[in-house]
């Protein structure tokens, strides 16, 4: 799998398309700012996109998505709870437990509430990666005092879905740099204190 990320808008939100070269398929994540530059990155790498997914319904990750989708004709994916708040635009509702396809390769979708309702998760076993939207971060978690957000949702996406990857699993978050589980629980300190007291 290759990873190419896109960094826009004054909240510096990271966007991924991840293609897979032997097929030319890919996937785009979070396209928040620029449509543009997905656009063209695509072309020019001659890529088939199979579809945009979206791992919550705040702007800073969604805003290009129509004009991403209208250039390349592919579709929307977002957790159903999170679809009123970002509009019309959805192709498919997810619901957490499906397995979606790139390449030859198989990956999960993981439903880990507590930024908003609908926040999910892109996990690749195989390729040991994980998208991981505004749920965990290098070095602290997502807000949970917004309007859908839960401190009690949080915890328990925490405790029942990331605190089971394993060390070497890469995460790709929303926003910041990518790092390994094994950093994450040994920097973070909001994760650190949630898992500590379970």
């Amino acid at each position: 799998m290759q990873i190419k990320r896109f960094i826009g808008g004054i909240l510096e939100a990271n966007g991924y398309v991840i293609s897979d070269e032997a097929s030319g398929s890919c996937w785009i994540i979070d396209p928040g700012y620029r449509p543009k530059v997905f656009i063209q990155y695509v072309a020019k790498a001659g890529l088939t996109p199979e579809g945009i997914l979206l791992t919550h319904h705040h702007s800073d990750h969604t805003g290009a998505a129509e004009q991403v989708r209208r250039a390349l004709d592919c579709p929307v994916y977002m957790h159903r709870a999170d679809c009123d708040a970002y509009g019309e635009w959805v192709d498919v509702f997810l619901e957490g437990g499906e397995s979606l396809q790139l390449g030859g390769e198989r990956f999960q979708v993981l439903h880990t509430p507590g930024h908003t309702k609908g926040c999910v998760c892109f996990l690749f076993r195989k390729s040991r990666a994980c998208f991981t939207g505004d749920f965990v971060f290098n070095v602290d978690l997502g807000r949970t005092d917004l309007q859908d957000g839960s401190e009690e949702e949080m915890r328990r996406s925490i405790l029942t879905v990331a605190d089971r990857w394993a060390g070497d699993i890469t995460i790709y978050p929303g926003h910041g740099d990518s790092c390994t589980m094994r950093t994450v629980r040994r920097i973070n300190q909001e994760f650190i204190d949630i898992t500590a007291k379970r």
